[in-house]
């Protein structure tokens, strides 16, 4: 599977912090914060306009060449404009520790509620990151979500997550992952078995090849009693200039393309966000090649701790539709 993603990213800024995705099959509760190195590196992806003349641009972007940034993480590479509507309650109890409800309201599927804790160690690497970090996530029926993340040095991070369902465990992985100065590695190994001889591993490399290009690989290893497998991907990511002609400060953009010659189909997604700070509005949009159309609006409310969702995603081949309304406190 080939998948290739071009991102135009405006001067409002970089968009918040995405949650750590994993290899499909590992469920785990959402996170805040990351590698201290990810957020200055990741920002020389994005460029900014100046007062500058075209001559001093030039000479810059001759300079950015010779020192090419870091392209990110591989699951970064393709991120989806979709939201979830839920009704969120966090609350902190001190500068490290934390506590939050999530209760989910469906017709759809099961409704459910969800007590959620973290905590931040005292290894302070900037304002907003702190390390070791711990999260954890239970539900109404006993099954457990848990996260341990660590920065060992420079660059580097490991990360142990598991997964219960009720009093069984049925997930478990350790994950390491470097950040050099032009290229990200990560390697999981989920559900090690030794006495059965089984597991999953999953490696990925990314490089930046010019300043707006980056290529990268992933290789799938998975082996159980009487059957193993290996799949080969690739993945690219090219960074297009602002485009100042046609869109505002507060408007992104990005489209990505996914396609699979083994399965024989393609995909192509288009989405925007648009930033109204004065309205403390937020709308984001998406549209795909399968004809499914998404939105989502957050309003903050003025003189009130509160965050209200609308959120809406259209299936026009399948005719269904599904909405929904999501409330943040604090």
């Amino acid at each position: 599977m080939g998948k290739v993603l071009a991102v135009s990213s405006l001067p409002a800024g970089p968009p918040p912090p995405p949650v750590p995705a994993l290899h499909p099959g590992f469920t785990l509760p959402p996170l805040g914060g990351g590698l201290g190195a990810r957020t200055s590196v990741g920002r020389g992806l994005e460029r900014t306009p100046g007062a500058a003349t075209a001559s001093a641009a030039g000479g810059a972007e001759d300079g950015a060449c010779r020192c090419l940034p870091n392209p990110c993480t591989f699951e970064e590479c393709h991120r989806k404009c979709k939201e979830l509507c839920q009704v969120h309650m966090n609350k902190a109890l001190c500068k490290h520790f934390q506590v939050n409800h999530t209760v989910t309201l469906s017709t759809i599927r099961e409704s459910n509620h969800h007590f959620g804790v973290k905590y931040m160690g005292t290894k302070q690497l900037s304002p907003t990151e702190a390390f070791p970090v711990l999260v954890g996530d239970m539900d109404n029926s006993g099954s457990l979500n848990a996260q341990v993340i660590h920065q060992l040095g420079p660059g580097l991070r490991s990360k142990m997550a598991i997964q219960t369902q009720q009093s069984k465990f049925v997930k478990w992985q350790v994950d390491g992952e470097y950040w050099g100065s032009d290229f990200t590695v990560d390697v999981t190994l989920g559900n090690p078995d030794v006495l059965m001889g089984s597991g999953i591993l999953v490696a990925h490399y990314l490089q930046s090849i010019t300043p707006c290009l980056a290529l990268g690989s992933e290789l799938v290893y998975h082996r159980r009693p009487g059957e193993e497998g290996t799949v080969m991907s690739v993945a690219g990511k090219y960074t297009l200039n602002n485009w100042l002609a046609t869109v505002t400060d507060q408007l992104q953009v990005d489209v990505e393309f996914e396609a699979s010659t083994r399965m024989q189909d393609t995909n192509v997604s288009f989405g925007y966000q648009l930033d109204l700070p004065k309205a403390n509005l937020l709308f984001k949009g998406s549209v795909d090649s399968n004809w499914i159309v998404g939105a989502t609006l957050e309003k903050q409310l003025l003189l009130l701790p509160l965050t209200l969702a609308l959120g809406a995603f259209l299936n026009h081949r399948k005719n269904k539709l599904r909405s929904g309304f999501g409330l943040t406190i604090g």
